[in-house]
């Protein structure tokens, strides 16, 4: 149903539907995508580990997350992975295709009903070690809303030691274009230095210390 709707969007193009999370991360290596629209409950390979092999090889591509089974953990696990948004399954398709949307456009889009950390529901998902490390999930909510969407990866790699030219670099973007970024970062979050950026990713829920 999706892959129908998408099909009538102008400006989309549906590369290709899998019903399998390998023949899904086979398609996107050798033919990398603009946007990957993944499950995570899929058969032979989860969804979070396509979403990791997807990250780590093609750190271009935008990934949005379908799931009928949100938990309280999600959010901050999915921003742990670098996934620009997610939609709980059972919302209507016209609220996908917002979601779809913001993501291209290169926002970030992070809404469902999601069960408080703990409560019972949906299967357990696997132990994937994220690119990212997550943070406590309540504050990384109010980093979403915060920062722009690669403004929020910009963050990331920043307190993560990395220089402007391997953000640059892994971003595909121009050296200038990520100073620009992490001074507008700065002047967001009133900051004058790196290290307090750090700290402030760390109490964000960005990264952990």
């Amino acid at each position: 149903m999706l892959a129908s709707a998408l099909s009538r969007v102008r400006g989309l193009v549906v590369a290709g539907s899998f019903k399998d999370g390998k023949s899904c991360l086979e398609h996107c290596l050798k033919d990398p995508p603009g946007l990957l629209i993944v499950d995570l409950y899929l058969p032979g390979m989860h969804g979070l580990e396509v979403i990791r092999e997807v990250r780590a090889k093609l750190p271009s591509t935008r990934i949005l997350v379908l799931t009928g089974h949100p938990d309280g953990d999600l959010p901050a696990r999915l921003i742990a992975q670098g996934v620009h948004g997610f939609v709980d399954k059972s919302a209507p398709i016209n609220y996908v295709l917002q979601a779809i949307e913001s993501v291209v456009a290169g926002g970030m889009f992070f809404a469902t009903n999601v069960p408080p950390k703990g409560a019972v529901g949906g299967p357990a998902l696997p132990k994937v070690e994220p690119s990212v490390k997550a943070g406590p999930q309540v504050t990384s909510a109010e980093a979403v809303q915060m920062l722009s969407g690669r403004e929020l990866e910009v963050a990331r790699l920043v307190a993560e030691g990395h220089s402007s030219k391997e953000i640059a670099d892994r971003l595909d973007l121009s050296v200038r274009t990520v100073e620009k970024h992490r001074a507008n970062i700065m002047d967001k979050i009133n900051v004058k230095e790196v290290a307090s950026l750090v700290r402030w990713c760390v109490q964000a829920g960005i990264v952990k210390s």
